[in-house]
């Protein structure tokens, strides 16, 4: 098959690409290189089935110039925890707006990256993807990105009513491992990790009683391929996500990379108020039933949190090694 992938030098995009071109596919990857970066693709860059443009699909017309059955669109602007929450909203609705239309005209199959967010604060445990989404207050900005990702869900599924595209929507849960940004843009771990091999103070939002449910990048793209190639996953939508049993507090998660990094030494920890961010909220518990994914495409989680983090602490290592 021939896909597109939008954010294809990204965490996610380039260990979906990988896994694509080892099972025979065709890619045209796609990434403005905000996020992204051209290392994650170096192991495929010249793979006889990879092209690849750096362009942003905003300021340039490049979807009119590439073509496939499945477009992944794995592109996207993040929480604003410290910048202005507009550009989040606008650049991804101004984004689903193109992939649709993209989809529209040639009849491809949209996948499109949503967000554990989206559940917001339901505390309604483990979350269903049929489960109410509960957002904060307009005021705060953080929800901006969730909001975002609802309504894009809104369109997506506005226009599979109306003008029959295909479409699977997923639900990320927390993804870490190879390639994963090493900024806040990645996720917890990715800081902590850094710290800990610096042995300096890993720096905690809140009291750091909040939970999360990790998942391995390994088992991340495990799911997604399933949710782009199998007609099963037609016009649903997936929680991916790794055991809702490896449920963890944030401190929990520092305390055990530290462990892993540094054994037989205390933790340093600092705590950060949310204050630190103007008005933010957290999330205290992200738990995700898997169930719908497992049942009907057969998908089932492989990496415990501690091996996968062994595993992205050994990635962390030589990568930091390499750009000494």
């Amino acid at each position: 098959m021939n896909f597109i992938v939008l954010g294809a030098a990204g965490f996610i995009g380039s260990n979906l690409c990988e896994k694509l071109l080892s099972m025979g596919h065709k890619v045209v990857g796609i990434d403005n290189l905000e996020y992204g970066n051209l290392n994650n693709i170096k192991k495929i860059k010249n793979h006889s089935s990879f092209v690849f443009h750096h362009k942003d699909i905003i300021k340039s017309n490049i979807l009119n110039k590439v073509h496939g059955e499945v477009l992944v669109h794995l592109a996207s602007q993040k929480i604003p925890r410290y910048d202005n929450s507009l550009r989040t909203l606008s650049d991804n609705d101004i984004m689903t707006n193109l992939v649709i239309k993209k989809c529209i005209q040639e009849g491809s199959k949209l996948v499109f990256a949503s967000t554990s967010d989206v559940y917001g604060k339901n505390p309604n445990i483990p979350f269903t993807e049929k489960h109410d989404l509960v957002l904060g207050p307009t005021k705060i900005k953080r929800w901006a990105y969730a909001t975002s990702k609802i309504f894009s869900e809104h369109k997506i599924i506005a226009n599979h009513e109306a003008n029959k595209i295909n479409y699977t929507i997923v639900r990320f849960f927390g993804s870490y491992g190879m390639n994963q940004n090493l900024t806040w843009w990645g996720g917890p771990q990715s800081v902590f990790i850094n710290k800990a091999l610096n042995k300096e103070e890993i720096e905690i939002h809140g009291d750091g009683n909040q939970t999360r449910t990790f998942t391995y990048i390994k088992d991340t793209v495990n799911a997604l391929y399933r949710c782009c190639i199998d007609e099963k996953a037609n016009n649903n939508i997936f929680n991916i996500a790794g055991s809702p049993n490896q449920e963890i507090k944030i401190i929990d998660l520092a305390k055990l990379i530290w462990e892993i990094i540094n054994p037989e030494t205390n933790p340093k920890i600092k705590f950060i108020p949310y204050e630190t961010f103007g008005k933010y909220e957290d999330v205290q518990r992200r738990v995700p039933s898997i169930d719908k994914i497992c049942n009907l495409l057969g998908y089932k989680p492989k990496y415990s949190l501690e091996i996968g983090l062994k595993e992205t602490i050994k990635w962390q290592i030589d990568l930091l090694a390499n750009e000494k």
